[in-house]
């Protein structure tokens, strides 16, 4: 098993965890998937992860992951 992090950007309320959480398990191969609200981290377990895959379906979800390095916080 593979355990990879990533920073999605744009949810604002537990609906979105619950969307994220849903198309992400939805991947082949997914174990497990961990979507914290207040930081935005997406932790997938699989036996192994496609970082292409898990865009495509956060995207479906209707967000966006931060680019490596951005913390996917938007400025005030």
């Amino acid at each position: 098993m593979v355990t990879k992090t990533f920073t999605v950007k744009g949810m604002t309320c537990q609906h979105c965890v619950m969307s994220v959480t849903e198309e992400v398990s939805e991947i082949d191969g997914v174990e497990q998937v961990d979507v914290d609200l207040a930081s935005g981290r997406l932790e997938v377990t699989a036996d192994r992860i496609d970082d292409g895959s898990v865009k495509a379906a956060v995207e479906e979800a209707g967000y966006a992951l931060a680019a490596p390095g951005d913390l996917g916080l938007n400025p005030a």
